[in-house]
């Protein structure tokens, strides 16, 4: 790959400066702004976010999830508790996620602690998944190496078939993690590469501390 090609490929951002008086108190509801701003600028999948874990091992990971429930407890997203990334959870219960969305020259990084939801709570989302999903989510044993595409489509249809005419239960690895916040960055794309941060820092008390990052 052309190294100087890799090198011009620059865009100089042209967004409104985000200032400290732009932003809300609460960073949950600032987010939940942009999060619907993202919305209505089209953007493809805005609930997708990186979700970065350390395994046992140190080495970290790195992965696309989908956000599927935002509260002042924290983000939630759903997974195969089987997984690597439920392994490294395991082994580190400590996370972060980044929102990307490009059309607007934004993205929004959290850091917290991590833990799963109840099962009350994971058997109510997988109860509103397509029936498809609830099939593929007793179908793969997620980041396990397998022979071929057919072992996974043989495994589809012993699970359509096992559960035919019924209702398809969660299985039990598969769950919900959520992310409790302890900061979260609004990063806004600036000209020169001088963007703006500006950083919630949770205090003592569950208060919120704001301050502006260097770019």
């Amino acid at each position: 790959m052309d190294q100087r090609a890799l090198a011009a490929m620059r865009q100089d951002y042209s967004s409104r400066p985000l200032h400290e008086a732009d932003v809300l108190a609460d960073p949950i509801a600032q987010f939940e702004r942009w999060f619907e701003e993202a919305k209505l600028a089209v953007v493809d999948e805005p609930n997708a976010m990186a979700l970065a874990t350390v395994g046992a091992d140190g080495q970290p990971s790195l992965r696309i999830v989908l956000l599927k429930a935002i509260d002042q407890q924290g983000l939630t997203f759903f997974t195969n508790l089987e997984s690597r990334k439920a392994a490294d959870l395991a082994a580190c219960a400590k996370a972060a996620l980044t929102f990307w969305w490009p059309p607007l020259h934004r993205q929004v990084r959290f850091e917290g602690t991590i833990g799963p939801v109840d099962a009350a709570e994971a058997d109510s989302y997988f109860a509103t998944r397509p029936a498809g999903s609830q099939i593929g989510a007793w179908s793969s044993p997620q980041s396990r190496e397998i022979a071929d595409r057919a072992t996974l489509t043989a495994a589809v249809e012993a699970t359509e078939a096992r559960f035919a005419g019924q209702a398809v239960p969660r299985p039990p690895f598969w769950g919900g993690y959520r992310l409790t916040p302890l900061r979260i960055e609004f990063w806004q794309g600036q000209r020169s590469r001088l963007h703006d941060r500006l950083l919630y820092a949770r205090q003592p008390g569950d208060a919120w501390r704001l301050a502006r990052l260097a770019p």
